[in-house]
C-alpha cells in the first residue's frame, strides 16, 4: 500500500527541515518550515513509477513551489526509474524524484534542482540535416517494421536506377549521385559489386530493391558527407 511509503518520505523531507502532514487536500503529504509558508513542499506516493504519479505532479504545480515524486524501487532495478527519459522528463518539469526500497531506504534518484538535460548538438544536427538532404516526405510518421526512406537510401537507389541498364564507372554517375564514391564503398545494403577494375554493376539484392522502390531521384547533399542509413 502506498501509505507503506509515507514514513520514509516524510523522514527524509523532516531531515531537509519541513514539517510534514499526510492527505493536506488532494496532497499524499505537504511540507513546511516551521513559522515558514513562503515554501510549499508537496509530495505524491505510487507504489510505482508511471505517467500518473508524474501526471500528479503536474497538477499539484499549481499549488507548491517544490514537488517530490515517490514510488517503491523495482526488486531487480529495471522499472521505469531506470528508464532515463523518465528521470529527463522529471527534469524537465523540476521534479524532485524518490525511490524506496523494500527496506524503507530513500533514495533520491532526481534532485528538484537538477539542471534541465542539455541538447545533444551533435544528434540536433544530424536530425536538422537528414531533414534538408531528404527528396520530398517518402516515409509517413509513426511507421514501424519497415525500412525508412532515408536521404541516404534515396541516393543509393538513384545509383542503383543510372546501373540498372548495364555497369557503370562511378564518374558517370556522379552528375546524378554527387556521393557516388562513398555509397559504393560504404555498399552499405549490399547492392553494388565490381564487375571490373572501376566498373560497378547491380547484385541480386540491388535489383530487388528497385523492383521494390522504384527509382528514388537524387538528393542534394552537403560535402560533410553521408547521413547514417
Amino acid at each position: 500500500m502506498e501509505t507503506l511509503l509515507y514514513p520514509p518520505v516524510k523522514c527524509f523531507l523532516e531531515e531537509l527541515g519541513y514539517a510534514v502532514k499526510g492527505e493536506i487536500g488532494r496532497c499524499d503529504l505537504v511540507g513546511l518550515r516551521e513559522g515558514d509558508a513562503t515554501v510549499v513542499v508537496i509530495g505524491e506516493l505510487k507504489l510505482a513509477f508511471n505517467l500518473e504519479l508524474i501526471l500528479q505532479g503536474v497538477d499539484r504545480l499549481r499549488l507548491g513551489d517544490e514537488i517530490w515524486l515517490a514510488a517503491q524501487l523495482s526488486a531487480r532495478g529495471k522499472g521505469r526509474e531506470s528508464d532515463p527519459r523518465y528521470r529527463d522528463l522529471c527534469r524537465r518539469l523540476g521534479f524532485g524524484l524518490l525511490g524506496v526500497s523494500s527496506t524503507g531506504r530513500v533514495e533520491v534518484l532526481v534532485s528538484p534542482a537538477a539542471p534541465t538535460p542539455r541538447k545533444n548538438p551533435r544528434a540536433r544536427s544530424r536530425l536538422v540535416d537528414e531533414h534538408r538532404r531528404r527528396k520530398g516526405d517518402p516515409a509517413a510518421g509513426g511507421s514501424t517494421r519497415q525500412p525508412i526512406m532515408t536521404a541516404y537510401r534515396q541516393q543509393a537507389l538513384a545509383c542503383a536506377a543510372a546501373m540498372s541498364a548495364e555497369p557503370k564507372r562511378p564518374r558517370d554517375l556522379r552528375p546524378s549521385c554527387p556521393d557516388v564514391q562513398k555509397i559504393l564503398h560504404r555498399n552499405v545494403y549490399g547492392w553494388f559489386e565490381k564487375a571490373e577494375r572501376g566498373v560497378y554493376g547491380l547484385t541480386e539484392a540491388g535489383r530487388s530493391a528497385l523492383e521494390r522502390w522504384g527509382a528514388a531521384p537524387a538528393v542534394e547533399l552537403d560535402r560533410s558527407g553521408l547521413s547514417a542509413v
